[in-house]
């Protein structure tokens, strides 16, 4: 397989949950599963109620912090913002690859200069490519006439060219991805489901064995995770899972 071997990774390193629900039950789930993951991921919807706070007390627990706000806007507010985000000492901070080359470029001048003022590591930079939660039918209704591969693939090429680390797409498009791309781009992937759970509002989506033959280098998985009645044994069943893929 292309992309994560056990040689290289450790998988739970490459698993961020994404902490998806009320403040209560966010800081509860990062308290519980401290020490089974590396990875977490906090959201828009918490992140407007609780603001910076949330992170630096997510943080106490050692996480690295994917922060998914999917920043789109003129060049100079998206710099703006990163140059904040920067400071607060994240891992990887989101934006929408659609907002083009001059906000993509912006958003990585203001990560760096607000890391370097903060004496900290600059974050990554993934650009979403196009949501897990729409299909060709959906693009076509924005008037957008390529597929979602074709429009992935333009957008991730775009984006990584303009200064982003890598991107976000929906794992059926991370072999494309990671062929248009490169070894070294970051492919982080939502969309991903075990066998044993239930699709929801996705519609682009696999398992996490084949998204890391996918080529995938981060599996984002929430609602199996934070559902599950044995939540850390669902991480486990997961890890087992990435740990086999990683062994073919």
């Amino acid at each position: 397989m292309r992309g994560i071997t056990l040689k290289q990774y450790d998988p739970k390193d490459n698993l961020i949950v994404a902490l998806d629900g009320s403040t209560q039950d966010l800081l509860w789930w990062a308290r519980e599963l401290k020490g089974t993951v590396s990875w977490v991921k906090i959201g828009m919807t918490n992140f407007y109620a609780e603001g910076p706070q949330l992170v630096r007390q997510v943080q106490e627990y050692g996480y690295k912090i994917f922060l998914d706000l999917k920043l789109h806007d003129i060049p100079h507010q998206v710099r703006g913002a990163a140059f904040q985000l920067a400071q607060l000492g994240v891992d990887m901070v989101t934006i929408h690859a659609s907002g083009g080359s001059d906000m993509i470029a912006a958003a990585r001048e203001g990560l760096d200069e607000g890391a370097k003022l903060a004496h900290k590591s600059a974050p990554k930079l993934l650009a979403v490519t196009v949501l897990t939660s729409l299909d060709d039918n959906a693009l076509h209704a924005l008037g957008i006439e390529s597929s979602s591969g074709e429009h992935v693939k333009r957008l991730a090429q775009l984006a990584y060219a303009a200064g982003a680390d890598g991107v976000v797409c929906s794992p059926l498009e991370s072999a494309l991805v990671r062929e248009t791309l490169g070894d070294d781009a970051l492919i982080v992937t939502p969309g991903v489901r075990p066998q044993w759970a239930a699709a929801n509002d996705q519609m682009r989506i696999t398992t996490p064995s084949q998204a890391l033959k996918n080529g995938s280098t981060h599996l984002v998985i929430g609602r199996p995770i934070t559902a599950a009645n044995d939540k850390a044994q669902a991480i486990l069943d997961i890890l087992e899972e990435m740990k086999e893929a990683c062994n073919e």
